[in-house]
């Protein structure tokens, strides 16, 4: 198998079903060869009997046991059978699922780039103009970073060779928060990292409206900060918005 997507949950009953949905089309999956995979943290919704519906492997929390999405990826990758990894939330939406692979299969897979990422918006039926600017900004920004070797990418979208995944032991489960820009440093350490920014994934904007982009965005910078010099994340929880 060359593809195994791995889409961490909790309670995502009101946009999983969309996602799954796009990727879950009888010629979409002939095409390319790849399983979807729900690796859930606790559902008390409909999560998991959406995820009956379309997914190929769901993982579900041992009961008694804390789960955070680094912890989710992480189990989900553990079952793949794919050669590549493509971490995906379940809360985007993707414009063209076959863009997705065709940019993987076309521009990554025999490349020298050991991970792989791609701009994040909020979804167009919903976005205003603060949003336009805080992802224009920080999808230049998030670029910029693995340019210069620092790395980064949303957790919204990572592509990662599963070689390269466990050579750096994937994501670190000690972090609430963070654990997406983490993994990106600790691989670009090791070579590069492919931004590509003809690939889009929209994600929802309930966070920024609840939040704010400010607060947001500080929340992520300081995370940043603690996870370069402590080694751990300032957050010690990172809050659902459902």
């Amino acid at each position: 198998m060359t593809y195994s997507i791995i889409i961490p949950t909790l309670n995502e009953e009101k946009l999983l079903s969309g996602l799954l949905e796009s990727l879950s089309k009888k010629e979409l999956k002939e095409k390319y060869d790849f399983e979807i995979i729900i690796s859930d943290g606790g559902s008390t919704d409909k999560t998991i009997e959406i995820a009956q519906k379309y997914a190929d492997v769901i993982i579900e929390k041992q009961k008694n046991k804390m789960q955070n999405i680094a912890i989710g990826r992480n189990v989900g990758a553990q079952s793949a059978k794919g050669e590549i990894l493509i971490f995906l939330n379940g809360d985007i939406k993707l414009e063209k699922p076959n863009l997705l692979f065709e940019e993987i299969k076309n521009r990554f897979i025999k490349s020298k780039y050991l991970a792989m990422t791609c701009c994040v918006k909020v979804f167009p039926d919903e976005e205003n103009i603060s949003d336009i600017i805080f992802h224009t900004f920080y999808n230049y920004y998030f670029h910029f970073l693995n340019l210069i070797g620092l790395g980064m990418g949303r957790g919204e979208c990572h592509i990662v060779k599963k070689s390269v995944f466990k050579e750096v032991k994937g994501y670190d489960e000690r972090l609430a928060a963070g654990e997406d820009f983490d993994l990106f440093r600790r691989i670009r350490k090791k070579g590069e990292i492919f931004f590509d920014r003809k690939l889009t994934v929209f994600e929802s904007p309930r966070r920024y409206r609840k939040n704010g982009h400010f607060k947001i965005l500080f929340t992520w910078l300081i995370n940043s900060v603690y996870i370069m010099f402590a080694k751990k994340s300032k957050s010690k929880v990172w809050e659902q918005v459902r």
